[in-house]
């Protein structure tokens, strides 16, 4: 029999599967499409605003989660969490990937640019993106201050990147250390296929992971930087190849960095993608495109999965299961015409915020979003009106947990990372100790 059944493949579902296989566990991770990495920014958010902008994210934890704690009816999963998990959970992960995928310090948030031309808080990110570092702490220099030239490098065939706004807004912004960025704005031509006229970053970023395609750019670049400046692109410089950028970069002979565009995003496909080869390497048990659909339970306990295949259900039976399916992004939670609240795939109770749960702001602070599944300091799920397990082996990690405005407070990646660590532990633990 299996030892865990892992619902769904974001980060969460990924990092938990294959921390559970490293600690010899039987794994088998069941999930209908492709998880939300490729819909970020391909960075780790910890805890980006409160609301201002954090520049310490670790030590103003408690600050924040007193905060949250006054003003909400439900508990902030950080509060179930604890600031040591958060910090094992990134440092896990960016150990796990390596620096060829990500780097930075959990404790210190820095900004980078967006396709906007804002500066977004972020904690760990990749080295594409390194020297587009602003720094938001006196004691961490960044690789842009005030005084620094860049260009921001458009190309005309794609259509997600405006060079002209971001340059603008990033001169006009004045940086957390004071003072502004020199920017201009330059285009260059690069059909992804020949006599592409509208290409997409993906396709660009695979016709870059062919190194002979990549002089027709790089001669381009040299020509139009100027002394002194760094060069700005959309992130899409490879996917497969993570050798890509720093080939680029070595040829421009300038300082060189990306910038996230909207999804699909390269930078999450690329983390997506190597978290994917790592739970192979494994040897975890991956079921791709299946939708589970429900469980068998007895007496409070879980004994199989329920899963929707072709003609028949099949019941995936194991010790124990872990729900990392996401929230309203993926559908595991719903609100239907009613106003009413569902979890779709197992039926479990949530914990809903009181009162009304949409409001008449356009942006941030949503009470809808709080909603979602109820857990103990051990990511075990419990019935949110008497605080016990719901079943003695379901954990929960991710986007499905109840309390946090993850995309308001840019604690998302956060709350993914530090919850499948407590929960895989936990379940490591529990499945040590012989429970059933």
């Amino acid at each position: 029999m299996r030892d865990v059944v892992v619902i769904g493949a974001g980060l969460s579902g990924l990092l938990a599967a294959i921390r559970l296989r490293r600690a010899g566990l039987a794994v088998t991770m069941v999930h209908k499409g492709r998880g939300g990495l490729q819909l970020g920014q391909g960075t780790i958010d910890l805890l980006g605003y409160r609301p201002d902008r954090v520049a310490r994210p670790l030590d103003e934890l408690d600050d924040f989660l007193a905060v949250q704690h006054r003003d909400n009816d439900i508990t902030h999963p950080y509060a179930h969490i604890g600031v040591d998990a958060i910090r094992e959970g990134a440092e896990y992960l960016a150990e796990l990937l390596g620096e060829g995928f990500l780097m930075g310090d959990p404790a210190v948030n820095v900004a980078l640019p967006t396709a906007i031309g804002a500066l977004r808080p972020t904690a760990l990110y990749q080295p594409s993106m390194a020297e587009g570092v602003i720094s938001l702490d006196p004691a961490t220099p960044g690789a842009l201050h005030d005084g620094s030239k860049l260009v921001v490098v458009g190309i005309r065939e794609f259509k997600d990147f405006t060079p002209e706004l971001i340059a603008g807004n990033l001169e006009r912004t004045e940086l957390p250390a004071g003072g502004h960025l020199q920017a201009r704005a330059a285009w260059v031509s690069f059909p992804a296929r020949k006599g592409e006229v509208d290409s997409t970053g993906l396709n660009i970023a695979r016709a870059l992971d062919d190194p002979n395609r990549r002089g027709a750019l790089v001669r381009q670049l040299k020509k139009l930087v100027e002394h002194g400046e760094t060069i700005a692109l959309p992130a899409v410089l490879g996917d497969e190849d993570p050798g890509a950028f720093a080939d680029i970069r070595r040829q421009v002979g300038s300082p060189l960095f990306e910038i996230p565009v909207p999804p699909p995003s390269v930078p999450g496909m690329r983390l997506n993608d190597e978290l994917i080869r790592h739970a192979k390497r494994e040897r975890v048990e991956i079921i791709l495109g299946s939708k589970v659909t429900g469980a068998d339970a007895t007496d409070g306990h879980l004994d199989a999965a329920v899963v929707g295949t072709s003609g028949h259900d099949t019941h995936l039976k194991a010790r124990t299961f872990l729900l990392a399916a996401g929230g309203f992004e993926s559908g595991t939670l719903e609100l239907d015409s009613y106003q009413k609240l569902s979890e779709t795939i197992l039926g479990l109770p949530l914990a809903v915020p009181a009162g009304e749960l949409i409001n008449d702001t356009w942006a941030g602070q949503q009470p809808l979003f709080r909603a979602g599944v109820a857990t103990n300091d051990d990511m075990v799920v419990v019935d949110p009106a008497t605080g016990q397990p719901v079943h003695d082996n379901l954990w929960a990690a991710g986007g499905v947990l109840a309390g946090a405005q993850r995309w308001d407070e840019k604690t998302g990646d956060g709350i993914a990372v530090a919850s499948a660590v407590r929960a895989a532990d936990a379940i490591i633990s529990n499945l040590a100790g012989g429970q059933r």
